[in-house]
């Protein structure tokens, strides 16, 4: 196998490499090279077996066949080389009709072999000269004869010279033509494969090319959702913040309605400023990109981080607030992101249950995951919003006391929990209410080696 790799690699740089010369020109290479070796062998076999003009005819081709060689394949002029090899070609056929018994002898052979070269050698417009030149040589060349066989004398001093020059000539013929075929149709296949390999590069290209371009759509498509979301959801609750401050300032107002009026005040701005947060934080993701810094968490005190900052609002509706967890369960988890999750589930629960309504947050373990569940029995999604809910497609709604949201939040939500290996889906049936999961890992087990599995989850509810 090594010594066919280093006769195969040997025998490129000698008819040369494709990277430097068409196909035409390697084959006229390879021709070349095969014509000095065959020509080598019949300069002294004709002079042995009684052809001395005929040896010294084959000396001249051999030593043209060298100089037509090195001015191609070392020197780069392999256009005027082909073409001197088939002018001078023929010329020497032409002689050596003449010389080796015309009909008799085995010239026409040689002559047909010259064709199939030509064509092999020559670019495409010019062997389209060359076959019919070839055949009118041969055809005036035999018509000569025939009218005036006294110009094409006989050469052969016995039938066995004649016997060995036919039957040699015949086997040197057959031989350059397979070796001459046989490389066009192995250089063929090579480019073929080649230009299949390059079309599928640029294929693959092209489509690496698309998904960037689909990609660019999207974020762009993203970046113009956001700008809508900006001018529309913040400008609204910036104008109400206006007209309170403006009643306060023009109007001689009672202390009930200025009580009032600032009751709302407070209210519009803090919904902008949730706003606002939701913005910067998914703003951050977006630049940043979502990277969790994960370490061993207790779930009890993160929720209780965030209810506090929610009981607020659940007061304001007189939501009731019912939290069920385990105080010794660990998670492993990014503190501030998990605080993100935790105010956007609840603080939606409380947006969309009604007055009186009911907030549930509870926790269990499943396998090596904690199942943290935010459950409320409020208005419920909509078939249309559940499909969309996840993305910046879903549309910015209010809660059941006008509470305007942004659109981001569970958005935010599902990006912060995949950053940290978890999951997240949700059940929902209007108007019974929604209820979220999230599956968060666990931390490395220590002292809760041992406590059974008490959720097991179906596959089929996941987003």
């Amino acid at each position: 196998m090594r010594f066919k790799s280093t006769l195969y690699n040997f025998w490129i740089k000698l008819s040369g490499p494709p990277s430097e010369f068409p196909l035409n020109a390697r084959i006229f290479h390879s021709v070349c090279l095969i014509s000095f070796a065959a020509l080598t062998y019949n300069v002294p076999f004709n002079y042995f077996i009684g052809l001395p003009k005929i040896a010294l005819i084959s000396l001249v081709v051999l030593l043209v066949t060298a100089s037509l060689y090195y001015t191609s394949r070392f020197r780069n002029q392999f256009s005027i080389s082909i073409l001197i090899a088939n002018i001078v070609g023929l010329i020497l056929f032409i002689i050596n009709y003449f010389l080796n018994s015309g009909l008799r002898g085995p010239t026409d052979l040689f002559f047909l072999l010259f064709l199939l070269l030509s064509i092999g050698i020559s670019p495409a417009k010019q062997y389209k000269i060359w076959i019919p030149v070839n055949i009118l040589v041969v055809v005036t060349l035999n018509t000569i004869q025939y009218f005036y066989p006294e110009t094409v004398p006989y050469t052969y001093i016995d039938r066995y010279s004649a016997f060995i020059d036919h039957t040699s000539a015949y086997v040197v013929v057959s031989i350059l033509a397979y070796i001459c075929t046989d490389y066009i149709r192995r250089s063929y296949e090579s480019e073929k494969t080649s230009a299949l390999e390059k079309s599928r590069f640029i294929a693959e290209k092209n489509q690496q090319i698309i998904k960037q371009n689909v990609e660019l759509e999207r974020i762009n498509g993203e970046k113009n959702k956001l700008m809508s979301i900006v001018a529309h959801d913040v400008r609204a609750p910036l104008a109400s913040i206006q007209n309170f401050l403006e009643l306060l300032t023009e109007y001689d107002l009672d202390e009930a309605e200025r009580q009032d009026i600032k009751r709302e005040l407070l209210n519009a701005t803090n919904d902008t400023m949730a706003l606002l947060s939701k913005l910067l934080n998914w703003s951050k993701s977006q630049l940043n990109g979502v990277s969790a810094h994960q370490e061993r968490l207790n779930l009890d005190e993160l929720l209780n981080t965030t209810l506090a900052l929610e009981k607020s609002s659940a007061t304001r509706k007189n939501i009731k607030l019912d939290y069920d967890t385990d105080p010794a369960i660990e998670i492993f988890a990014d503190r501030d992101m998990m605080q993100v999750v935790f105010r956007n589930l609840i603080g939606n629960a409380i947006k969309f249950t009604p007055e009186g309504g009911q907030v549930s947050i509870g926790s269990q373990l499943s396998g090596n995951e904690c199942i943290i569940t935010v459950r409320d029995n409020g208005i419920g999604i909509s078939a249309e919003r559940q499909a969309v809910i996840f993305s910046l497609n879903v549309q910015s709604t209010y809660g059941t006391k006008n509470e305007k949201g942004v659109g981001l939040g569970l958005l935010l939500t599902q990006e912060f929990v995949v950053a940290q290996d978890g999951k997240i889906w949700f059940e929902s049936v209007p108007p019974d209410g929604t209820t979220f999961f999230i599956a968060i890992p666990r931390a490395p087990k220590s002292s809760l080696v041992g406590e059974p599995d008490q959720l097991q989850l179906g596959t089929s509810d996941k987003l």
